[in-house]
């Protein structure tokens, strides 16, 4: 009888637990009818429901999308962790075109904040906070960034367990990131060599970008650009 009252405790917690965007869900989110032309232009790239599925983002998590720009992401991320959740859209400074702050007329539950690049969350957040951050296709660009410094903040401010999702275009293996400038790539063993070092744990990849016919030597090439998509998770 213990036995089973313990069962029906611990079913009723499974229950109630928060389960990852249902694949229903996820495509109606992107096909959200108050998106904008031009996220949908992007979606053909981008393959949202892919991403959102890879990520496991649920309802009710709080999320920081590092170097958010005009906000592609975080306005999906936005959307996927529902209004009991939060998205915090970081940039190092001020847009005067406020991007964010226009999708945040339509999905309110962004938060724009301007933090430096080596310490992206904001002090509410900097601390076991966080549920997920991404950083979408931009990594390449921090060459004059301090990465060790930043992956070590991303790693605090994200709760045991937490997830850090990296998208970027993929480069040819021994270049590091020494074409950010010129292909705007990176190289995928090098960029997971310095997560790693802050002590994140691979936890997956994703296929759903990835093209191995691009021999990744050029920035815009007349064929599908190679680009990973990479889990790793906070012990």
């Amino acid at each position: 009888m213990r036995l089973f009252f313990f069962l029906l405790v611990f079913l009723a917690g499974c229950a109630s637990d928060p389960q990852p965007a249902p694949s229903q869900r996820i495509a109606d989110i992107v096909a959200s009818p108050d998106r904008t032309g031009a996220d949908r232009t992007n979606d053909v790239r981008r393959k949202p429901a892919e991403m959102l599925a890879f990520i496991g983002v649920q309802e009710g998590w709080t999320v920081l999308d590092i170097s958010a720009a005009g906000g592609y992401s975080t306005e999906l991320l936005a959307r996927a962790v529902g209004p009991k959740g939060r998205v915090y859209g970081q940039r190092p400074r001020p847009d005067p075109r406020l991007r964010l702050e226009e999708r945040a007329k339509t999905v309110s539950n962004i938060v724009p904040v301007e933090r430096p690049f080596n310490d992206p969350a904001p002090p509410e957040a900097a601390s076991n906070a966080l549920d997920l951050v991404t950083l979408m296709f931009n990594y390449h660009d921090f060459a004059n960034v301090d990465r060790a410094a930043m992956n070590r903040a991303i790693f605090n401010a994200l709760k045991p367990g937490g997830i850090y999702v990296i998208a970027d275009h993929s480069g040819r293996p021994g270049t590091g990131m020494s074409e950010y400038n010129t292909l705007h790539r990176i190289e995928e063993a090098f960029l997971q060599k310095e997560v790693e070092a802050a002590g994140f744990q691979f936890a997956g990849e994703a296929s759903f970008l990835r093209h191995p016919n691009d021999p990744r030597d050029q920035e815009n090439p007349p064929f599908p650009k190679d680009e990973f998509v990479l889990k790793y998770r906070k012990p």
